[in-house]
């Protein structure tokens, strides 16, 4: 499956869509405006919520925990390095390969892949394209996704 997201600009909280490739709406996510830490909710397009991101406080390097159905599936932290940012998943047994700073990498688990990403470039607004290769993994591998993004948004914002 060929999803696309771009995110809107000038929000007071992170709220995108992610549309097929016919550009029918497939996912929404919205995020708590007053909250310490990063949370975000993503709901189907029959407005059943899929799936729930929560950053964890008080950890030395950025910390997100993913939910289906109230049930925690999967860990993603950021790694300590020095030149290219890395992220350990914890749950399923995925990797993230490539160049994440420029938004063009894959998730792998056991060598195959699961998802690879790009970021489009001359429009608007952040713009990617995700292809997901299995649908039975849309949801986790789309939070994945998005916790990245709020990893790497975060540390800009703090070095500018």
């Amino acid at each position: 499956m060929q999803y696309y997201i771009k995110q809107q600009l000038f929000s007071w909280k992170d709220r995108f869509t992610v549309k097929d490739a016919r550009g029918n709406d497939r996912y929404f996510v919205e995020g708590e405006l007053f909250s310490f830490a990063k949370k975000l909710r993503v709901w189907n397009a029959a407005d059943e919520e899929v799936l729930y991101i929560e950053q964890k406080l008080w950890n030395w390097l950025p910390t997100y925990h993913l939910y289906i159905d109230g049930m925690e599936v999967a860990q993603v932290k950021k790694e300590f390095t020095f030149l290219r940012p890395r992220y350990a998943i914890n749950g399923p047994d995925w990797d993230v390969e490539g160049n994440v700073w420029e938004h063009n990498y894959t998730i792998r688990e056991n060598g195959r892949v699961i998802a690879d990403i790009r970021k489009e470039w001359f429009t608007w607004g952040d713009s990617y394209v995700l292809n997901i290769q299995d649908e039975a993994h849309a949801e986790l591998a789309l939070g994945i996704i998005i916790v990245i993004d709020c990893v790497l948004a975060a540390s800009q914002n703090a070095s500018s």
